[in-house]
Order: C-alpha cells, then sequence, then structure tokens
C-alpha cells in the first residue's frame, strides 16, 4: 500500500496538484471569465462531444473486431491483428497529416467524399475521424482477452436449453463483455479527450469552429499566459474525470450483477 501511494503520488497526484496551484494565480473574475469565455466553451463541447462520437464508434466496430480476431480464423489474421496496434506506434503528428493527405479535397477519400458534398477535412467530422483512428485500439485489445476466455460452450449449453441466438447474445453474451466494453469506452474516450497531434492538421484550428481545448491550452503557452492555460486545463481534467468516474461506478455495478 505505501509503495502504491508513493509511487501514484509522484508520478500522478504531487503533478495534477499543480494545476490549481498555477491557476491559483488569477482572481476569481479572470479566472470565470477564461473558463466561460465562448472561444474557450465552443473548444470544450467540440473536444468533448467528437470524443464521445468516437468512442462510441469505437466501441461498436472495436466489439466487432474483437470478436472476429478471438472467434474466427482466416488468411491474413495476424496481420490484421497486428495492424490493430498501429496507432500506438505510429506518431500522433505523422498520423494527422497522414489522415490530412488523404481526407483533403483532393485527396484519395477526400475527393470522392467532396464531390458527393461530404466533407471531412476542417470539419468536426475530420476531427472524429482521427480520434477514432487513434482509439480504436483501446476498444480491440480490452476486450479481445475477455471474448476468448468466453467459453464457446455457455453459449452452446444456452442454445440446447432452447434460447435463440439473439437471446444467447443479449442474456449470456453482452452481460460477461459489458464491463470489459464499459473499460475500452472509457480508455477510448480519455485518450481521444486530450489528443492533440493526429487533430491539430486536420482540424483546420478555425476558432468556434474546428479548433479543440487541448489546441486553445498550447495556444495560450505560447502566450505565456500559464494561469489561463491551466484554468482551461483544470475544467477538462474535471470533466474527464467525472464522466470516467461515473463510466467505473457503471461498471462495478455491472460486474456484481453478472457475479450475481
Amino acid at each position: 500500500m505505501g509503495f502504491t501511494i508513493l509511487y501514484l503520488s509522484l508520478i500522478v497526484l504531487i503533478p495534477l496538484a499543480t494545476l490549481p496551484l498555477r491557476a491559483a494565480s488569477l482572481t476569481w473574475s479572470d479566472l470565470w471569465g477564461t473558463i466561460s469565455d465562448p472561444r474557450v466553451v465552443a473548444s470544450y463541447r467540440l473536444s468533448v462531444g467528437a470524443s464521445l462520437a468516437a468512442a462510441s464508434v469505437n466501441g461498436v466496430f472495436g466489439l466487432l473486431l474483437a470478436w472476429v480476431l478471438a472467434r474466427y480464423d482466416f488468411p491474413g489474421r495476424r496481420g490484421v491483428d497486428a495492424l490493430i496496434d498501429l496507432p500506438f506506434a505510429l506518431p500522433t503528428a505523422v498520423a494527422g497529416i497522414v489522415l490530412t493527405t488523404i481526407y483533403a479535397p483532393n485527396g484519395w477519400l477526400g475527393a470522392p467524399l467532396d464531390r458527393a458534398g461530404i466533407r471531412v477535412a476542417f470539419t468536426p467530422l475530420g476531427i472524429t475521424i482521427a480520434l477514432i483512428f487513434i482509439g480504436l485500439p483501446f476498444v480491440v485489445r480490452t476486450l479481445q482477452p475477455v471474448i476468448e476466455d468466453l467459453d464457446p460452450e455457455i453459449e452452446e449449453a444456452a442454445t440446447s436449453l432452447g434460447a435463440g441466438r439473439a437471446t444467447v447474445l443479449h442474456k449470456v453474451v453482452l452481460p460477461y463483455l459489458f464491463p470489459a466494453w464499459l473499460t475500452g469506452f472509457a480508455l477510448a474516450f480519455a485518450r481521444a479527450v486530450g489528443e492533440y497531434g493526429s487533430v491539430v492538421f486536420i482540424s483546420g484550428n478555425m476558432p468556434m469552429r474546428t479548433e479543440i481545448a487541448p489546441l486553445l491550452i498550447i495556444t495560450k503557452l505560447e502566450q505565456y499566459d500559464y494561469g489561463g492555460a491551466t484554468a482551461i486545463a483544470i475544467v477538462m481534467l474535471l470533466m474527464s474525470f467525472v464522466l470516467l468516474l461515473t463510466i467505473n461506478a457503471l461498471q462495478g455495478w455491472t460486474s456484481r450483477r453478472v457475479s450475481e
């Protein structure tokens, strides 16, 4: 216990404690004026909204990918399995440049989409796609070992007792996977809400439209407005903490129900 508390204090708690200390240099009026500025509020809305959308998409398709990789053997399976980890290894700035090049109005995918009236680069849609790219491995790698541990004989037993495929999925498979799915969703959201490198290029950084909160923090740091940067960071930290705490509480409640 002592080692755990010491390690967490040095690595997590003490660095985070410096945020309110730095923000304390601002008066209450300056602090409120910074975090309630329309430009800052718009960046909050975009960062959290795009992160939730990306985590939700990854929650659905990450589950499908994890199921296929865990339950089916097909040619090229190992290659597909290795590609899942590519966003982990690829520098985020490189990912941002690649995505911008592909989805730009003259890019391989951007050009046909633009002709169809769908613009991706320099829009919130492009930001969401970038966050989907970097968040997918968190969902797949969280669910894959859990699916592998789920004995197919349990599903066969339920089927032999008269349950249809939809009933087996709803009553047996999904309740078993739900805690791990929530963990993957939370990890993907937490990774996305603070993402900078892969988003800054494809977003276009237009204030009130495609400007994310991490970029605004960097902008204030470049202007030596450390108090304003930490004020924005504290709000982002609190929003993320509340959402993650809610997800963890729901995960614990679900795990208890499954064990009962």
